[in-house]
């Protein structure tokens, strides 16, 4: 399964959301869902912008991670988000 490293790619560069998306192009909106959620499905475009962006390709931006790690992950998020 595809998980995003966008968030982490960004804070290891010093790089907020807001300057990602001014930098990148790509929406603020779409930034965050990806920084709240690693496995949204996005465009290659997208995914070419936002690697542009942080300087990186876009294979440093991208991980494949077994199936249940990334369930467990997402039980996890969606728990945050709903005592949020």
């Amino acid at each position: 399964m595809l998980r995003l490293r966008v968030r982490e790619v960004a804070q290891e560069k010093n790089m907020s959301m807001h300057r990602l998306s001014m930098k990148s192009e790509v929406s603020y909106h779409v930034i965050r869902e990806i920084f709240i959620n690693p496995y949204k499905a996005v465009s290659t475009y997208t995914l070419d912008k936002i690697a542009e962006a942080l300087e990186v390709p876009v294979t440093d931006i991208i991980e494949d991670v077994p199936k249940w790690r990334a369930e467990e992950e997402r039980k996890r998020l969606k728990g945050h988000l709903e005592s949020s």
